[in-house]
């Protein structure tokens, strides 16, 4: 996977870079600041990826992207920032990025999703779960999700997709004795006697819709 880095930070891009180094099916093409190097840059290497920071300074990521995008680039866009404000996430799902990720992610989370994301699939950071859930109005009306913890809400999404505890806690980043206990407490709060009860219930919520497939 060929990437570029789009950050008004130098300490950022030099952090990426090293992280994508030590990853062989990943290679940096190149670094850009503002939009202008953006899109000489994008227009030269012809990335498969690119990592765009929201806000470059006093210019929007966003529509650096959209720019990009009318011109032609077929190349995956990733967005990379601090926000958690709804109107962000909704304006880049809306553009059609092909990731949400916050920079307080982990670097295999990081590894993780781009790899996700170059098998054709959307990755949206666990970290907005809450908040796409939160937007959802069968969801405002539904007391007992609202019962549900953020991870608990992560747990129940998973077992919509039929994952295995094994499977859950790599996902995760948490030990499978902490999938287990966030299991239980699913099904206590939620009134439900198994695993295949909570994936229904998930699945009829429409919760699965809103992480990759």
């Amino acid at each position: 996977m060929k990437l570029v880095i789009v950050d008004d930070h130098p300490l950022v891009r030099k952090g990426l870079t090293s992280i994508f180094s030590l990853e062989e099916s990943m290679e940096v093409l190149g670094e850009a600041t503002n939009s202008k190097e953006a899109i000489e840059l994008l227009g030269k290497t012809k990335p498969d990826l690119a990592l765009v920071d929201l806000r470059l300074g006093d210019e929007s990521g966003l529509e650096l992207i959209v720019e990009v995008i009318r011109q032609g680039s077929t190349c995956k866009f990733v967005v990379l920032t601090s926000s958690t404000e709804e109107a962000d996430f909704k304006r880049a799902k809306e553009i059609g990025v092909a990731g949400y990720l916050l920079k307080e992610s982990l670097p295999e989370e990081l590894i993780h999703a781009l790899l996700v994301i170059s098998k054709g699939r959307k990755y949206y950071d666990p970290g907005v779960l809450d908040l796409i859930m939160q937007s959802n109005d069968s969801l405002k009306e539904d007391g007992y999700i609202e019962q549900l913890t953020p991870k608990e809400k992560e747990i129940l999404i998973e077992l919509g997709k039929g994952r295995s505890n094994k499977e859950i806690s790599k996902i995760l980043y948490i030990t499978e004795f902490t999938v287990k206990k966030h299991v239980s407490q699913v099904f206590a709060k939620l009134g439900l006697a198994d695993r295949t009860q909570a994936a229904l219930y998930a699945n009829a919520k429409g919760l699965v819709t809103y992480v990759i497939n």
